[in-house]
């Protein structure tokens, strides 16, 4: 599965939400089943910025969110992501074998 969140981030805050993000991906990267992460700006619209993490299973990142601290050092990025559904099952992939539906 994939979580993606997005992030409205204005240029005076690009350093401080670059560095949020790295601690937030340090400390989920320590989770079991995490995979990777990726974190990306729009080409078309530099204030909105993504942070996408690969995980197992859906199971995997909700019991990575209750861990100490990845509530303290990612939760609060977390919290400030633009409000909309962000957690996505995989259903095809080049070289991936996706469950069947």
């Amino acid at each position: 599965m994939i979580v993606i969140t997005r992030y409205s981030v204005s240029e005076a805050d690009v350093e401080a939400f670059r560095a949020d993000a790295a601690k937030a991906v340090e400390v989920l990267s320590r989770r079991p089943g995490y995979r990777g992460y990726r974190l990306g700006r729009a080409a078309d619209d530099p204030a909105l910025w993504t942070v996408v993490t690969e995980w197992d299973g859906a199971g995997f990142y909700r019991r990575a969110l209750s861990d100490f601290d990845v509530k303290i050092h990612a939760v609060p990025l977390l919290s400030r992501a633009i409000d909309e559904p962000t957690a996505f099952e995989i259903i095809d992939a080049e070289g991936l074998n996706p469950p069947a539906f």
